[in-house]
């Protein structure tokens, strides 16, 4: 349903790129036309998708590691592209999330997700922000919450604490920004099976049955169907949206707050145990 060049001439940033729903839409926007440009922290993951894009697409696209995390590492790598020609859109996807009984969490767990998902939101969107507004080249940026960021929900408290910050961040933004030629918006996705995140948060044939059959729809979403959504929203087409965080989730939202509220009368002892994150660097 879209032209091929809708996105032509381009020039994107998708944070946790190498992965999931920041692999999807990278794809998604070479073959629009865009140049690509994807970060994370792990650099050979970063350069098997930049290469496997690149031959699938024919498009552009460069990796670069980075910690969101870290405001150091953010400014470099937003320094080092700007070297090339400033960006266009910034799509902050990096996310980390586990389930997990709040008393359990450490501290250094809690600001992990903290870090990523909101700290690293803030420094990579005031890095490109500063540079637009100081030439008054026009952005758009798109952040990619969730269902449960206005409700809070049980068991990913950490994640639900950040996403909402964002959602904050974004609409702020949208004001503050807009008037600047600046535009802000958000997608809160419902569930769409990715590669290990997916399987982190709803492990067990079980639990994904007991998943879509609470969706309206009786399904859950596609990578395609999110890329799509967030090609719209950062092409021009959109150029009157700003400010709003777009729910695609087949109306699960509207069924019941919370994502894995539920799980508390579900699971036992065991399984609670299982769920226990691996160790990952920095949780």
């Amino acid at each position: 349903m879209f032209r091929t060049d809708l996105l032509k001439s381009k020039r994107i940033l998708i944070t946790g790129g190498g992965t999931g729903l920041g692999k999807g839409m990278a794809q998604r926007f070479l073959q629009l036309g865009a140049m690509v440009y994807i970060c994370g922290r792990r650099q050979e993951v970063l350069k098997d998708t930049e290469a496997e894009l690149a031959r699938l697409t024919g498009g552009i696209i460069h990796s670069m590691p980075c910690d969101v995390r870290k405001v150091e590492t953010v400014e470099a790598m937003i320094e080092s592209i700007w070297r090339d020609g400033p960006l266009d859109i910034v799509v902050n996807n990096a996310a980390g999330n586990f389930l997990a009984r709040s008393e359990e969490l450490s501290p250094r767990a809690f600001a992990a997700v903290v870090g990523i998902v909101l700290m690293g939101t803030i420094y990579v969107t005031t890095a490109c922000g500063r540079r637009w507004l100081m030439t008054g080249h026009a952005g758009t940026v798109l952040n990619i919450t969730t269902t449960y960021a206005s409700t809070g929900s049980a068991y990913v408290v950490p994640s639900a604490v950040a996403k909402a910050g964002v959602e904050a961040l974004t609409r702020s933004l949208a004001v503050e920004w807009g008037n600047r030629g600046i535009r802000s918006n958000a997608i809160a996705p419902g569930p769409i099976p990715t590669e290990g995140a997916f399987s982190r948060l709803l492990p067990g044939r079980d639990m994904e049955k007991m998943a879509m059959q609470r969706n309206p729809l009786g399904r859950f979403g596609t990578l395609e169907e999110l890329a799509n959504l967030a090609a719209f929203l950062v092409s021009d087409g959109s150029a009157y949206i700003n400010g709003e965080v777009i729910v695609m989730d087949g109306g699960e939202w509207l069924q019941g707050a919370g994502e894995f509220s539920h799980l508390g009368r579900l699971l036992t002892e065991k399984q609670w145990a299982a769920l226990k994150p691996r160790k990952v660097p920095g949780l």
